[in-house]
């Protein structure tokens, strides 16, 4: 009997052991980042930030508020190795987990469907989900998202060249020379495109309204306003690697989307990561009246044109 104890405490201790570690394994591992704004009888819409690598921070501070005020239930997160959800473990960065991530979201904050709002690198990511899942998406919104990566890396070429031209910077120009010989589906070569872009302020409104300048003083004096300049490297080589996100044209995704899902647009006038071609073809797949520039706003409308982006996403979620 008093064998028979000892085998049974002996096998406990190796029953119970892998059992602790599954639970430490579950409960240790720190949790992607997301916040819920508003009542959950209101109708959700989530946020989906650009990158790869960057966060939700500056879209909570210029529109959580106001979205609660007119109605909405509002859901933000991190994506996997970003931002505030840079220390989950073992990453995988596929659109699989991506998917597998925003299903638990969903859960999490017991939601069936919900308007997405995807922006830029956030738009690629709502126009896969969208597709994978219909049913799950209520409206899907675009916000200076790129339909072709490779037309917005020619665009931004282009107008490089004329920035560097009327400037007289030659040194740059031969940067772009270069640039253009290199492989194009190569992510030094889509890492040095939008490095010519930032520098050369095609990303900027090119006339900043009031309204933005004070909203970029108020989030800048904040506590997280790190967050603004938190780029992380992961991401962008892991999607690279495994979804070769560079070379994407998501205009077949799109037309497959707009048969279950209505499909709007939301562009800044002076977002110089697009051309009127670009524009032109997003018009012929959702419909013009689906497609939004506003005028006055660079590459992050909801900041650079706050009052304006609400009145369009009223507008389409409640008009539409």
């Amino acid at each position: 009997m008093k064998a028979f104890s000892v085998l049974l405490c002996v096998m406990k201790k190796f029953i119970l052991f892998p059992l602790c570690l599954c639970f430490a394994a579950l409960y240790g591992q720190p949790d992607i980042y997301s916040r819920a704004y508003g009542s959950p009888e209101d109708p959700p819409v989530l946020f989906l930030h650009g990158g790869p690598g960057y966060n939700s921070f500056s879209f909570e501070q210029a529109m959580a508020d106001s979205l609660v005020q007119q109605g909405y239930y509002f859901i933000t997160f991190d994506q996997r190795g970003c931002g505030r959800s840079s220390e989950v473990k073992n990453p995988e960065y596929t659109f699989e987990e991506a998917f597998t991530d925003l299903d638990n979201i969903y859960l999490k904050y017991g939601i069936e469907k919900a308007a997405l709002i995807g922006h830029s690198w956030g738009g690629t990511l709502g126009i896969k989900y969208s597709r994978s899942h219909p049913d799950k998406v209520t409206t899907l919104i675009l916000t200076d998202s790129p339909l072709s990566y490779q037309q917005s890396f020619k665009t931004i070429i282009r107008r490089c060249k004329k920035i560097y031209s009327e400037k007289g910077s030659s040194q740059q120009l031969k940067y772009l020379q270069a640039l253009e010989k290199m492989d194009t589906t190569s992510l030094n070569y889509s890492g040095f495109c939008f490095m010519h872009a930032m520098g050369s302020g095609l990303y900027n409104a090119s006339n900043p309204s009031p309204e933005s300048m004070a909203l970029m003083k108020k989030t800048g004096a904040h506590e997280q306003a790190g967050l603004l300049q938190n780029m992380t490297r992961s991401p962008v080589s892991g999607f690279y690697k495994n979804e070769h996100y560079t070379t994407l044209d998501l205009g077949d995704d799109l037309r497959k989307i707009k048969e279950k899902t209505p499909v709007f647009g939301i562009y800044g006038e002076d977002d110089g990561l697009f051309d009127q071609e670009h524009f032109d073809r997003f018009r012929s797949i959702i419909g013009a009246g689906n497609f939004y520039i506003v005028q006055n706003a660079g590459h992050s409308v909801f900041i650079d044109q706050q009052t304006r982006f609400l009145d369009l996403l009223n507008h389409i979620l409640k008009e539409k």
